[in-house]
């Protein structure tokens, strides 16, 4: 085998004779694009309007209000963490805190019951989309409308407020309120004041002889529609007959201790004979004021109970420093029950219906698939909601001070009133109120971390 020769064709020359070789140049990187091929100077170029935007409308009022909860009212003195130990010994800002905390713990909660319960219950009728508009409406309705309503809704006055309109006639239906409340006999009368605001007859009373118990005090508007024109007892041997009655004639005249035709009876009215401190018999008066009593009150006293006339039951005082909390609460749960529905019944209609099949195949009640299949699923829809309304709640203020009246405004104290009450009330101190502002982002970040880190740990998925 022949080698070629140093100069022929395909000769290899010697290895100190090779030129060197050339290093390899590294890969230059390519300028980094965004998704959409936009350059980072382009992109930051129009973010830059929005980025100033919230500098001034967000970061700057944020450094402001923790530069200025140092300083003291006027802003001029350095006052240190004084406004912000005020926070946890005034007692009115320790009631807004207090309330706070009772508002972030029930009404996300009890919305968020409410608008699961409604949402599972509507894919089982069919007017179910019609229910959830009915729910869903007080979204639409401002937080200023809605106070105006609820202000109406519990008005102490029955005739106005539903609430206690719906609350006194059950209690009517199951308990006799009082008639007359104001009623009262006349110097002139044959009744005295029998004590405990009772009133009793001067005299006893005889079998055979009707007895008359004239009263004064009751507006004629104030007597039962079926109050019929006051009558004469007729005499009863053996018993004990009389009439109660009205002895005012509307329009002027008549006479005491006379029935006049346009007298009316005190229906309903209770009598007791009284012997010895002891109550022998009772009766009570009908339309047109008559009553009879058997023998056994022959020689008694006749008395006019108290419950005749104390005041007649006018409700609840759903706006009274005990429930005007729990009230305000009730009105948010009827504005945000709806949204936490709609939300609910978006991530139910999402669920595989394989799954909740198979379980009533294998015997689960409805309880049970419930229970252990649909709220474990919808867990990650009832956390967005739940967190969603534990911030809105924090910063709740329009139904508060719309809704409570001035004599119970303390009682239903939130952070964000308080704020505007220190802030801009008539005692006004900026520095009390800058620092409950601090107070209430502080409370906020947490909630807002928490949603954070939800929703990137569902993107991760």
């Amino acid at each position: 085998m022949t080698t070629a020769t140093a100069g022929g064709a395909g000769a290899v020359p010697p290895a100190d004779k090779r030129p060197p070789e050339r290093p390899e140049r590294p890969a230059q990187p390519r300028p980094r694009r965004s998704v959409t091929g936009t350059r980072r100077i382009v992109a930051t170029a129009f973010l830059l309007p929005a980025l100033v935007l919230l500098g001034a409308l967000v970061l700057y009022p944020i450094g402001y209000s923790v530069y200025r909860s140092f300083f003291d009212q006027s802003g001029t003195g350095f006052a240190g963490v004084d406004n912000y130990k005020a926070l946890f010994t005034d007692d009115t800002i320790r009631t807004a805190v207090k309330n706070n905390a009772i508002w972030v713990v029930f009404a996300p909660t009890i919305s968020t019951a409410l608008g699961l319960i409604f949402a599972v219950l509507t894919e089982r009728i069919r007017w179910g989309t019609a229910f959830k508009l009915i729910v869903f409406m007080p979204m639409a309705i401002s937080m200023l409308a809605a106070g105006i309503i609820f202000r109406l809704v519990y008005d102490q006055a029955p005739e106005r407020g539903v609430a206690n309109a719906v609350w006194v006639g059950v209690h009517d239906t199951f308990a006799e309120s009082a008639g007359y409340p104001k009623a009262h006999p006349l110097p002139v009368h044959p009744l005295k004041a029998g004590g405990g605001g009772s009133f009793v007859t001067k005299v006893p009373v005889q079998a055979g002889e009707p007895v008359q118990l004239p009263l004064v005090g009751v507006a004629p508007a104030k007597m039962p529609t079926d109050a019929k024109p006051a009558k004469a007892a007729t005499a009863q041997s053996g018993k004990v007959a009389g009439t109660a009655w009205l002895d005012f004639t509307k329009g002027g005249g008549g006479k005491p201790n006379v029935i006049d035709t346009k007298e009316l009876g005190l229906k309903g009215l209770e009598v007791e004979a009284v012997r010895n401190g002891k109550v022998v018999a009772s009766a009570k008066a009908a339309a047109d004021g008559t009553f009879t009593l058997p023998a056994s009150a022959d020689g008694t006293l006749l008395r006019l109970p108290a419950s005749n006339f104390k005041e007649p039951y006018n409700g609840v005082d759903w706006l009274g420093p005990t429930l005007v909390t729990p009230g305000i609460i009730g009105s948010y749960v009827w504005m945000w029950a709806g949204f936490a529905m709609v939300l609910i019944a978006a991530g139910l209609a999402g669920l595989p219906r394989e799954l909740l099949e198979a379980a009533r195949v294998d015997g689960a009640n409805e309880w049970q698939v419930f229970r252990r299949i649909t709220v474990p699923m919808l867990a990650p829809v009832l956390a967005v909601v739940l967190v969603t309304l534990m911030i809105n709640v924090l910063k709740i203020f329009d139904l508060v001070f719309i809704i409570a009246p001035g004599s119970s405004q303390d009682d239903a104290n939130v952070l964000a009133l308080q704020l505007y009450r220190s802030s801009f009330g008539t005692d006004a101190d900026l520095g009390i109120g800058s620092a409950i502002a601090v107070l209430l982002l502080l409370l906020v970040i947490p909630v807002m971390i928490f949603n954070i880190r939800r929703m990137r740990r569902e993107g991760r998925r």
